[in-house]
């Protein structure tokens, strides 16, 4: 660790075993937008800048995936996306990003009782430009949002954080402690100062919740990919030094809540990552999110799965974590060599 962050030794042991691989980075990338349900399948250049290497070194350019591995990932990834999520109670979606091969599949399931979507139901496709598929479903973050405020904490504070904001930043990633998310988020600046730092970050579809509550930031799984390259890779306004720091943390939760994009690590692969569950009070319904880096079979993939109108927290689990296994393995599986 860097001596910018030095923090004492934590009691969480790290997520999974095994080596926490740098991959080179892609000269450019292709984003998949699948709209399942028998709906559309859009293959499409990424807007996007090429995904670099992870860590702290030097991005390396790579060959760019060929048409035909985006080709194979859109079909494989939209239909296990398909068939993981066919019973689940609301919306979910799911972005996830190779940076070995530079492929990216977004696939959002909008729920039994969706408004605005295709005329066959399916999602609608994204934009030209690569942001939120118009017309598609806005997720409210919970408590994944602690990752977004405290790269934001390290983006403005341009020194090492105080003993005090250390051991807030610690509970509050590992443990997603709330009190000290409130804290952080009010020395940022609230609501303004984190959607500063979006822009900054280059998130286009996220809005922070206003007067405090952190929890109803509202995102799409494009921007959350966006947030995990500014967290995993050199493409970021963070330092190395803070990108190292706060993927620590991120690998260091704790075991009662290491569930969601971890499962699709498999039993000998590794993640860092930050879960999100909140209740709404309106309805009793749960919103359930997971996004972090998986390492599998010796790919480093980016994953973000948000989901809600869950009955149950438990129920949300099993629909996040299927998802994410489903859309890892087909990816991986599925053309991205």
């Amino acid at each position: 660790m860097s001596p910018r962050h030095r923090a004492r030794r934590r009691r969480h042991r790290p997520l999974r075993t095994g080596l926490f691989t740098l991959v080179a980075a892609v000269a450019a990338a292709f984003a998949l937008t699948l709209g399942t349900g028998g709906g559309q399948l859009v293959a499409r250049p990424s807007a996007t800048a090429p995904a670099p290497a992870v860590g702290t070194g030097s991005p390396s350019a790579t060959a760019a995936a060929p048409p035909e591995a985006s080709t194979r990932a859109a079909r494989t990834v939209g239909q296990a996306v398909a068939d993981a999520g066919a019973d689940a109670e609301g919306a979910v979606a799911v972005s996830v990003l190779d940076l070995g091969s530079g492929v990216t599949a977004d696939s959002e399931l909008p729920g039994p009782d969706a408004t605005g979507g295709a005329a066959d139901g399916s999602a609608p496709a994204a934009d030209a430009e690569g942001g939120a598929t118009g017309g598609g479903h806005a997720f409210i973050t919970a408590s994944i949002v602690k990752a977004d405020i405290l790269a934001a904490l390290l983006r403005q504070s341009g020194t090492a954080l105080g003993a005090a904001q250390r051991a807030q930043a610690e509970a509050m990633i590992e443990q997603s402690d709330n009190d000290a998310a409130g804290e952080l988020y009010e020395a940022i600046g609230g609501a303004d100062g984190l959607d500063e730092a979006n822009r900054a970050f280059g998130l286009t579809g996220t809005t922070a919740g206003r007067d405090g509550y952190w929890g109803l930031t509202t995102t799409t799984t494009e921007d959350q990919l966006r947030l995990l390259r500014v967290i995993f890779t050199d493409e970021s306004p963070l330092d190395a030094d803070d990108r190292a720091y706060l993927q620590d943390l991120m690998g260091l939760i704790a075991q009662d809540q290491a569930w969601g994009v971890s499962a699709a690590a498999g039993p000998d692969g590794t993640a860092k990552l930050k879960n999100g569950w909140l209740s709404r009070s309106a309805d009793g319904l749960w919103a359930v999110n997971s996004i972090g880096l998986v390492t599998r079979d010796g790919h480093d993939l980016l994953v973000a799965v948000l989901s809600d109108g869950n009955s149950t927290e438990e129920s949300g689990i099993s629909l996040v974590e299927s998802v994410a296994v489903a859309a890892v393995e087909a990816l991986v599986g599925g053309g991205t060599d």
